[in-house]
């Protein structure tokens, strides 16, 4: 990779906490890989800090942000436009510079539907997203495109019942209502098993045979994970959307298709050194 220059040009994700992020690996090596002279770096980013950390990159010109927890729903009025997509989805992942105007979309539901697809076709498929921000809305938008049918389960009922009114969707219910709800795909897009080694449902609620898809990816596997591999079910780590969704970012700054395989090896090499940092501590 060429040297930091003036002619340089910069992007980053922001989010809180910032260690655990592989995105400026993954994003590296695809402007390598183009030969494109940028840098994406990880900003931790605070909720209080947000409106002052967007102005501030627009200020310095930084030409595209990724969006991570907890900003993805917040940052939205501090942006110029919003696209079509993201505006209904209620949630931005991916912010971009143009004509000193910053512009906000949504590659989040691209990255589930390519991540399942690996996997799966979506169609007439019964769904269920666990939580009930800015990544569940992208799953319930991507799924509902794909023609999947879509139940949203949440901690706050609530909260599930306003995606279902917003996107759209079958049934809305609290956690533990997995339990009497046949499906075919599970999807966790909370937080629950990034910090600690526990799951956002009971093991014996997991359905039997199915699809178990957790957007985190890192501790790998999760709880929900090694609990639904346990049941015979297909599981699915966070990874491939991640990829997925970083693809769809490069392309709508730079307009060029990168290497899946080259973010997915970064992905893996970030993984790797993070493991190895965490053993020298």
């Amino acid at each position: 990779m060429k040297k930091i220059s003036p002619t340089t040009q910069l992007c980053g994700v922001i989010l809180h906490p910032a260690g655990h992020s592989r995105s400026p690996a993954m994003h590296n090596a695809a402007f390598k890989s183009l030969g494109i002279d940028a840098r994406f770096l990880a900003f931790d980013v605070i909720p209080e800090q947000l409106a002052s950390a967007i102005a501030g990159c627009k200020a310095l010109g930084l030409r595209q942000l990724a969006v991570s927890i907890p900003h993805k729903q917040n940052v939205i009025p501090y942006l110029d436009e919003v696209d079509q997509v993201a505006s209904k989805i209620g949630a931005v992942n991916t912010i971009t510079l143009r004509e000193n105007r910053l512009v906000g979309s949504n590659t989040d539901c691209i990255g589930l539907v390519r991540a399942l697809e690996r996997t799966t076709p979506l169609k007439d498929k019964r769904a269920v997203v666990l939580g009930a921000g800015g990544a569940a809305r992208a799953a319930i938008f991507g799924l509902l495109q794909s023609g999947a049918h879509v139940t949203v389960l949440n901690r706050t009922v609530g909260k599930a019942r306003t995606l279902l009114t917003e996107l759209g969707g079958e049934r809305a219910g609290a956690l533990e209502d997995l339990a009497k709800i046949e499906c075919d795909i599970l999807i966790n897009t909370t937080s629950v098993g990034l910090s600690e080694d526990i799951s956002p449902v009971m093991s014996k609620n997991i359905p039997e045979g199915s699809i178990v898809f957790d957007a985190i990816y890192s501790p790998e596997p999760t709880r929900l994970l090694r609990d639904a591999e346990e049941k015979g079910c297909v599981s699915i780590n966070g990874k491939w959307m991640l990829v997925g969704q970083a693809l769809e970012q490069i392309r709508l700054w730079t307009g060029l298709c990168p290497s899946e395989q080259i973010l997915a090896d970064a992905f893996d090499t970030a993984g790797n050194t993070l493991s190895q940092t965490k053993k020298t501590i």
